[in-house]
């Protein structure tokens, strides 16, 4: 049993890693009511995570080559344990965004190092079992956070999501020292610093840029120059990696199509099949009257769906061309979406979702899974582990955009909804911040434009997210060369780097 300790370490830094993504969604409406915060608050708690995650998934895995994995995956359970603790005795919401920052820099930590520390400690056929275990684990807590989320928050209170990663990180802390042995890169060069600036200037921006969009206009003089900001940052990053000795990011990566095509769809399916939850769990709580368990239970089908699909296509699809699983997961990803759009209606409950929510999972157990191994058969061994990072941090990046998106959207669709009920569009902040709840207490009359207006608010992001997986789908059939196949790269590690992948946003 020893021989299997640093299995244990790993499978739990990543178990609080992925559960602290998905157990949010359900606590959001208890948040902004006990800290009386507003919608764009609530969108950074969920988004700053990713963000984090994003900007700092490279530069952590190029520091852990250098300095030692070990010491890095340490380092970010204690970073993270830490800052889950401030989360939970935050008392406003600009202290638990920040911590929720510094939650991501100890989690990118954790993310970047997993996979190599697995790999140090296990060789042949326990490798494989390594990594098929972590990736069970994984899938288990995703599905799992919804359900744990809204138990902590019915019996204990919001703030115990976060509390309860304490005696976590402190088991994994010492189950690492016990048994994890250090390794590092003996040929790894100095770290990219200004470039990892630059990327994370960009990022913020954008995403601030897009977050502010629903309350400034697209238009406004704050919005176009966060998007400028943000563009200049980009730029001067493409300008640092193709002038450093060391890059964070080697560009002569996107000279292929099949990379290209693969971190496209990395970005926009990701951001099509889980930037919407935090919506539609703050209408099954706020409008529906759903407690934080059962609004857990209602996104449970998609994640079982997802990860029974991601099962049988290992097994089924093996070898089949990438724009066949991507591409193929891709649309129903987007059908997925636009089923939801079209069969919720005024008067509608949580079961019109669920047909969708099944497709759509279906979608991600088929595309998601083989985007890891698609990038690793597209890029030579050598430049594998910065592919492999590449990829992840476009799909957070595409998360962060997504809620950005997304809310803008649904605020947009809020007030359009209000509009059409006679009533003031200024409304759309108070619902959209978990007003809708307290307003139906007190005024039962309200219900029916309320639930109109969030119907209109959800068809608006629905659709959005249908457009983002069918645009998604399209880049795989363009971009990726027909001979590239969803199986045929590194074979146990891909599986489990796509097990992971499913379960990293569902």
């Amino acid at each position: 049993m020893r021989k299997w300790l640093p299995l244990t370490a790993v499978c739990l830094g990543a178990f609080m890693l992925l559960v602290d993504v998905t157990i949010v969604t359900v606590a959001l409406p208890d948040m902004a009511a006990d800290m009386h915060t507003g919608f764009s608050a609530l969108q950074w708690v969920m988004d700053i995570y990713a963000l984090a995650l994003a900007a700092l998934l490279l530069g952590a895995g190029s520091l852990a080559d250098r300095i030692g994995r070990r010491s890095v995956y340490l380092g970010g359970i204690v970073v993270f344990a830490a800052a889950s603790l401030a989360c939970g005795l935050a008392t406003g919401p600009a202290a638990l965004i920040a911590f929720r920052a510094v939650q991501g820099f100890g989690g990118a930590a954790m993310f970047a190092t997993t996979m190599a520390l697995l790999s140090s400690a296990y060789q042949g056929r326990d490798r494989g079992i390594a990594f098929g275990v972590w990736g069970a684990v994984n899938g288990a807590a995703a599905a799992a956070g919804p359900i744990i989320g809204g138990l902590l928050t019915e019996h204990f209170g919001w703030r115990w999501i976060f509390y309860i990663n304490l005696p976590v990180c402190a088991l994994a802390v010492y189950v690492t020292l016990k048994a994890v042995t250090d390794s590092r890169d003996p040929h790894a060069k100095g770290l990219d610093l200004p470039g990892m600036a630059a990327f994370t200037t960009g990022a913020g921006a954008v995403t601030y840029a897009l977050i502010r969009a629903g309350e400034n206009g697209w238009t406004s003089a704050a919005t176009l120059g966060l998007l400028g900001l943000g563009a200049v940052a980009f730029a001067v990053f493409v300008l640092v990696e193709l002038r450093s000795g060391h890059p964070m990011l080697d560009l002569s990566l996107f000279r292929s199509g099949t990379f290209v095509g693969v971190m496209a769809a990395a970005l926009l399916l990701s951001g099509a099949a889980f930037s919407y939850l935090m919506y539609v769990s703050l209408w099954l709580q706020s409008v529906e009257g759903m407690n934080p368990i059962g609004a857990g239970l209602v996104l449970v089908p998609m994640s079982l769906a997802a990860f029974l699909v991601s099962a049988l296509a290992g097994r089924l699809l093996h070898g089949a061309p990438a724009r066949l699983t991507i591409g193929g997961g891709g649309v129903l990803i987007g059908a997925g979406a636009l089923l939801q759009a079209w069969m919720l209606d005024t008067g509608d409950g949580w079961p019109a979702l669920v047909p969708g929510l099944l497709v759509t999972g279906a979608g991600v157990g088929a595309a998601i899974p083989a985007l890891a191994a698609t990038v690793m058969g597209a890029v030579a061994p050598a430049r594998a582990g910065m592919a492999g990072g590449a990829l992840n941090t476009a799909r957070q990046l595409g998360m962060a955009f997504g809620i950005a998106v997304l809310g803008s959207l649904f605020h947009s669709g809020l007030a359009d909804g209000l509009a059409d009920a006679g009533r003031p569009r200024g409304t759309a902040e108070a619902l959209a911040s978990g007003g809708a709840g307290r307003l139906l207490a007190t005024v039962p009359e309200a219900k029916s434009w309320v639930e109109a207006a969030f119907v209109s608010g959800l068809r608006e992001t629905f659709v959005a997210s249908g457009v983002m997986g069918l645009v998604g789908a399209l880049a795989v059939v363009l971009l990726i060369r027909s001979a590239g196949r969803s199986g045929d790269a590194a074979k146990t590690g891909a599986r489990a780097a796509g097990a992971v992948a499913v379960s990293d946003r569902v």
